[in-house]
């Protein structure tokens, strides 16, 4: 069941996705070589909770850090650890949610680790697009398959390949509601977008091939091909009219 939100739920939703926002924007300035990606974890767990918010990624079906830190073929899900040091050239995807009075934010950004290839720099300009082409019809009236194919065609006619066993997701009271929200099309239109709906909108996109592998942690995604994979998500409210987006600044 597709739940809708109240304007209190909203308003709630809105501080939850600031939050996780503001930990992303802070995360930018302190990705740099040399730098771990514990040490990221471990400033975000200490910045949202200092909000008299949680983490909502810890613990959650088990996982056991407070973000999620993906560099270069790493799609999704990887796990902070003091021997993952970020080097110049790489890339790196950090996938955020903050949990305030019971309501989730959930975003992810690709960042680059000093200075990177133009190839790397292409697919998170790719990424990105892809994200706003489907934002840009979470509005009502539209159909869910419309944002599928919206980011399908954003990638795939520059040359890259969307991820297919990993999807978007609503979110609110807990991180996976209804609907899924695959980055291509189903063939299916899917259910009518309506205002009230709070979606995680989250282009995976590879370099190459779309498949994935899971690594032994049983956690971190890769690409099989292992080449480079990029990720942008934000949580997007329906309104009547246009798209708000609720992990901004």
């Amino acid at each position: 069941m597709i739940v809708l939100k109240s304007k209190n739920e909203i308003a709630l939703m809105r501080e939850a996705g600031r939050i996780a926002a503001q930990t992303l924007e802070e995360l930018r300035a302190r990705i740099k070589p040399g730098e771990t990606t514990l040490d990221l974890n471990n400033f975000a767990h200490s910045f949202i909770t200092q909000r008299n918010a949680k983490p909502a990624f810890k613990g959650y079906r088990g996982f056991p850090a407070s973000i999620c830190t993906s560099i270069n073929d790493e799609i999704v899900h990887g796990i902070p650890n003091a021997k993952r040091v970020l080097r110049d050239g790489d890339i790196i995807s950090v996938d955020v949610g903050a949990v305030y009075q019971g309501f989730i934010g959930d975003s992810a950004w690709t960042f680059p680790v000093g200075a990177i290839s133009a190839d790397a720099k292409k697919l998170l300009e790719v990424t990105e697009g892809a994200l706003w082409a489907g934002i840009l019809l979470a509005r009502p009236g539209k159909y869910l398959e419309d944002i599928s194919a919206a980011v399908q065609d954003f990638a795939e006619t520059r040359g890259y390949n969307v991820v297919r066993e990993y999807v978007g997701h609503g979110v609110g009271r807990t991180m996976h509601e209804e609907p899924q929200i695959p980055n291509y099309r189903q063939g299916k239109k899917g259910p009518l977008l309506k205002p009230g709906m709070t979606l995680a909108i989250e282009p995976m996109v590879n370099a190459g091939a779309w498949e994935t592998r899971t690594l032994r942690d049983k956690w971190t995604v890769v690409t099989q091909d292992g080449k480079l994979s990029a990720h942008f998500e934000h949580t997007v409210l329906v309104t009547e009219t246009e798209p708000e987006i609720l992990t901004k600044l």
